[in-house]
């Protein structure tokens, strides 16, 4: 009764992405109105847009195997710079929690369908 495994599926990809990148400046927009009490927030979704601006043009999201390797290059970086983040230890964190975020989704091949703006 199981299905076999869904084929990849690199535009899907692209789109999640996108609608990733839009949702997460829409989500720092909100954040800054807040100020100092949404600071986290803030920096949370400039990671996510970072990441995902990083990655949606990028010809590895055509292949599966060349998707994760682009993956497991960012998570191997030192250091991630962004312009208007509040901390940058927690910023660092909040990337590689979305890279791994990433590389679980595309090792399982799921959760590129949902295009909800809030996951």
């Amino acid at each position: 009764m199981s299905e076999g495994a869904k084929p990849w599926d690199g535009a899907l990809v692209r789109t999640w992405l996108e609608s990733r990148f839009v949702a997460a400046r829409a989500d720092q927009v909100a954040a800054e109105k807040y100020g100092r009490q949404r600071q986290d927030d803030c920096d949370k979704a400039a990671a996510e847009e970072m990441i995902c601006a990083s990655l949606k043009g990028k010809e590895a999201t055509n292949d599966q195997t060349a998707f994760a390797e682009e993956l497991k290059t960012l998570l191997a970086r030192d250091v991630y710079v962004c312009r208007g983040i509040y901390d940058d230890d927690r910023f660092d964190r909040h990337v590689r929690t979305y890279i791994r975020k990433l590389a679980k989704m595309t090792k399982t091949n799921e959760g590129f369908a949902n295009l909800r703006r809030y996951q």
